[in-house]
């Protein structure tokens, strides 16, 4: 039942949460493609300087495109990946997605090298840059501040959690503090301000989830992902949860929509929500197996907060206002 209502569109196109898709449109004046780029670089929980074997989640090759290739020099990248989108659609402008590993990971020469790379290639118009918390310093948001003023730039952080004891369960290596102290650090700089949270981490209750929405909207973000925990091959989740399957929670598809739709309501009303669920390939993911795609989940979100009368920020507390 919830799948046939996933695949029909909603009635009103006016969505009561703030979308990603309408925020770039209203920008730019057309749609935007993001191009995903792995320019090699690793994280400080995978080299050793803060802890190996990287997050216990984490499996690159889940989310990675297939022209995504740190072999290839980052303008075979964007071209392929150009390519590969304007065959299917009539798209002119694009984002340097730089999304694998911790891509501020490196020397600042060569983070600036990389970057103003990318930004030379044709039809390139910004960057969005995924990072972690703890690998931002005062000379790279100086930099990207100097950027902002001709391009859209957008930092991504990998929050993932408000909780240290989550944090520490899954070896991100870093603290909630170090959350805050770097978007601090990058606010009111003229960069775009994204997070990233995985809803459903090892021993999180629900109310400690949606309390996550809080602690965000105390953040100054502008947008924010996202999505189910997902157990998929060749990580330690993957043996944790062959080992001790009563020890994780995942969801069904009608148990997150409650989780989320009561999530956007306490979340600050002015965050832009770029995604609300994950797809790993079906031959790398073990579990949960919705068999959904991002836009019938939306489908699913949309109706059942306009059917209840809900709405993002709804629910937002009045101590959460203006917080930063």
């Amino acid at each position: 039942m919830l799948k046939e209502e996933a695949d029909k569109s909603f009635s009103n196109p006016v969505k009561p949460y703030q979308d990603y898709g309408n925020f770039i449109r209203d920008k730019f004046g057309e749609r935007v493609q993001k191009i995903s780029i792995n320019v090699g670089f690793s994280c400080p929980n995978r080299d050793g300087s803060k802890g190996t074997g990287g997050c216990t989640y984490c499996n690159n090759q889940s989310f990675r495109p297939d022209y995504c290739d740190p072999r290839n020099a980052i303008e075979e990248q964007l071209q392929k990946g150009i390519d590969f989108f304007t065959q299917k659609r009539n798209i002119g402008k694009f984002l340097a997605y730089f999304q694998s590993y911790t891509n501020t990971y490196a020397e600042l020469d060569l983070i600036k090298e990389l970057y103003l790379k990318a930004l030379k290639h044709e039809g390139v118009i910004g960057l969005v840059i995924g990072t972690r918390p703890d690998c931002i310093s005062e000379e790279l948001i100086e930099f990207l501040s100097e950027l902002s003023k001709n391009y859209f730039i957008c930092l991504e952080l990998g929050v993932e959690s408000t909780l240290d004891r989550t944090l520490e369960e899954v070896n991100r290596c870093h603290t909630f503090a170090d959350t805050q102290r770097a978007y601090a650090m990058a606010h009111n700089k003229g960069i775009f301000l994204g997070a990233h949270l995985i809803l459903g981490l090892p021993g999180e209750s629900r109310y400690e989830m949606l309390q996550h929405a809080v602690e965000l909207s105390k953040l100054p973000i502008d947008f924010l992902k996202i999505h189910q925990l997902q157990v998929v091959k060749h990580t330690l989740i993957a043996q944790q949860y062959k080992n001790h399957p009563e020890q994780f929670n995942l969801f069904n598809v009608q148990d997150y929509l409650d989780l989320v739709t009561e999530f956007i309501c306490l979340l600050r009303p002015e965050i832009v929500i770029e995604r609300f669920i994950s797809e790993s390939p079906p031959d790398l993911l073990i579990a949960p197996k919705w068999g959904f795609k991002n836009f019938q989940m939306i489908n699913l979100i949309h109706k059942k907060l306009t059917a209840e009368n809900l709405w993002q920020g709804k629910f937002y507390k009045d101590y959460c206002r203006d917080p930063f």
